[in-house]
């Protein structure tokens, strides 16, 4: 009964770890968007993530919302340097997140700053 029980428990604690690992590391999609970034910043209450938004529209019908992992330290102080700026983001779109990495699945991981479309710069 006791080598039963030992066996289900690493199954179960194999599982947990592949799930973990699959949604950390398999990407759903990859991408590039582009727009006016309108919000950048960090909130939560037990784990404070870096949160933004991107107005992909003229009339702002149109938001990108997305996360930025703590470790992507040059991407969070280039999007705070950006704030109302048009540019284009790099993103990986995950299958699902975790609490602790952000709201959205769509993480950035580069960010450029682009001559917008509708207004001269």
């Amino acid at each position: 009964m006791r080598k039963v029980l030992f066996i289900f428990i690493i199954v179960v604690l194999f599982g947990i770890g592949a799930y973990f690992a699959f949604i950390y590391y398999v990407p759903f999609s990859e991408g590039y968007r582009s727009g006016e970034l309108i919000k950048f910043s960090r909130k939560g209450v037990l784990a404070k993530t870096w949160e933004g938004e991107i107005s992909q529209g003229i009339s702002g019908a149109q938001i990108f919302e997305f996360s930025v992992e703590d470790s992507k330290k040059e991407v969070i102080e280039k999007l705070k340097d950006f704030q109302g700026q048009y540019i284009k983001v790099t993103y990986k779109e995950r299958y699902s997140t975790f609490f602790w990495l952000g709201d959205t699945k769509y993480f950035i991981i580069d960010v450029v700053s682009e001559k917008s479309p509708h207004f001269g710069n």
